[in-house]
């Protein structure tokens, strides 16, 4: 496997309301898919992503109203990085101190300039500035015009995510990842910074890229506010199928290929507890609705749809506001 990167990043949520107003409000990001948990399909599962969905920018939530907090810690991916344009740095502050977030600049890792700060339920969030030449020439001229700050911050294709940087994957003995990575899933070492190594896939964009850092903090909890698991594409069925047998000879308990309607999945926990997903790019999210009508209603799988009325009665009522691309 040559990996194109990483297909979609899944965490867990508290009030659903909430979590759809914070991104797609707050971050611009598109819900792209309302359905619900295939394995629990009395809660919501949440796709917010770039207009289609594209592979690359999808953040996904399970929301749980009520579930305890979880903790961050060794064996979770326990920050999540977005990939923003060249020049956009001062957009994305005013835009996060205009809507109350608390958020930080940091010291770039590798170079690269970031700001921190946490989603409404305590997921670690970073906005990383891509270079011009990481994404092609279209952000080589980007620019941030003076705002007047008695007007609305409005999103500009010069100001938006447009799918991840590298995650970090924190883990306690990062050489065994390290050659899972690498020697299943086409990843190769580029850079090394203190106990954080830089690795890149073949995609030529931003969410190609993954983070390793050696920790020995505690394990972490899963629950909200944490990750779930992250996901890496494979081209097609073939390619998901090689790579299921590799990791089956490594001596990995790899669940079978689980059709998530929108993709087709594979399941295994890396050798540091890590939750991996290896998910196909197609058939995507326009099988069911038009482009224009992405995340307007309530989809299923053809499995629940003789119980929609039961299963719309236990989901909370959620609004879209329209805001997100203004």
């Amino acid at each position: 496997m040559r990996s194109a990167g990483i297909h979609h990043i899944t965490a867990i949520a508290g009030d659903p309301q909430r979590n759809v107003d914070f991104y797609t409000e707050t971050l611009g990001l598109r819900l792209v898919k309302r359905t619900v948990n295939f394995d629990d399909p009395g809660s919501y599962h949440f796709y917010f992503g770039d207009n289609i969905g594209s592979p690359g920018t999808i953040i996904t939530f399970f929301p749980w109203p009520g579930a305890r907090r979880g903790a961050r810690g060794s064996g979770q991916v326990t920050t999540v990085s977005f990939a923003v344009p060249h020049n956009s740095i001062a957009f994305w502050k005013e835009r996060l101190r205009a809507n109350h977030v608390i958020a930080e600049e940091i010291a770039g890792r590798f170079g690269n300039e970031t700001i921190r700060f946490l989603d409404p339920d305590g997921l670690m969030l970073q906005l990383v500035v891509i270079p011009s030449e990481v994404e092609g020439s279209r952000h080589e001229t980007l620019k941030v015009a003076p705002r007047d700050p008695s007007t609305p911050l409005r999103f500009t294709q010069d100001d938006k995510i447009f799918g991840f940087a590298a995650p970090t994957l924190e883990v306690r003995k990062p050489e065994k990842t390290e050659k899972l990575l690498t020697e299943i899933l086409g990843f190769e070492f580029v850079a090394e910074e203190n106990n954080r190594r830089h690795f890149r896939g073949t995609g030529l964009n931003a969410s190609a890229e993954i983070d390793l850092v050696s920790s020995e903090a505690g394990f972490g909890q899963i629950a909200v506010g944490t990750v779930h698991h992250i996901a890496f594409r494979a081209a097609d069925d073939e390619e998901q199928l090689r790579v299921r047998e590799q990791l089956v000879a490594r001596g990995l308990n790899v669940t079978p290929v689980i059709d998530r309607q929108y993709f087709h999945s594979i399941y295994f926990r890396e050798p540091n507890g890590i939750l991996f997903e290896i998910a196909t790019d197609g058939p995507g999210f326009l099988i069911d609705e038009s482009a224009d009508e992405l995340g307007e209603t309530l989809k299923l799988p053809p499995i629940y749809e003789p119980n929609r009325d039961e299963i719309e009665r236990v989901l909370p009522t959620i609004h879209l506001h329209h805001s997100a691309a203004s």
